[in-house]
C-alpha cells in the first residue's frame, strides 16, 4: 500500500504561488494515478485536480483551472501542485489521493475512487 505526504502549505497573500509536494513511499509508484482534493472548514471535499499514471493527463476543477498545474516525477516519486493567483477562496486543507489503476482507466473526480490519502497541508491565502 502506497503512503502519501503532503508538505508545502502555508501562508500567503492573495495572488501569491506555492508548491504543495505529495512524497510517496511503498511499491509501485508508476501504477497508481493521483488527484489533490481540498476541505475548507465547514464545507465538503472537493476535487482540485488529477494526473492520469502515465502522467500524460490531467484535469481541474473549474475554480483552479488556468492557475493551478499538476505534474509527478516517477524517479523521485513525488507529485506536484503549483499553485499561482491564488485567491482567498483557496483557504483549506489540501489533500494528496492515489489510486491505483490500469493504463487505460478513465479517470476519476471522486473521492471514494481513491483509496490512499496523505495527512493534508494547510493553505491560507490572506486577502
Amino acid at each position: 500500500q502506497i503512503q502519501l505526504v503532503e508538505s508545502g502549505g502555508g501562508l500567503v497573500q492573495a495572488g501569491g504561488s506555492l508548491t504543495l509536494t505529495c512524497a510517496a513511499s511503498g511499491p509501485s509508484f508508476n501504477r497508481y494515478a493521483f488527484g489533490w482534493f481540498r476541505q475548507a472548514p465547514g464545507k465538503e471535499r472537493e476535487f482540485v485536480a488529477l494526473i492520469t499514471r502515465n502522467g500524460g493527463s490531467t484535469s481541474y476543477a473549474n475554480s483552479v483551472q488556468g492557475r493551478f498545474t499538476l505534474s509527478k516525477n516517477n524517479d523521485r516519486r513525488m507529485v506536484f501542485l503549483a499553485m499561482k493567483n491564488l485567491k482567498p477562496e483557496d483557504t483549506a486543507v489540501y489533500y494528496c489521493a492515489a489510486r491505483q489503476t490500469i493504463l487505460t482507466a478513465s479517470p476519476t473526480t471522486a473521492a471514494d475512487d481513491y483509496r490512499s490519502w496523505g495527512q493534508g497541508t494547510q493553505v491560507t491565502v490572506s486577502p
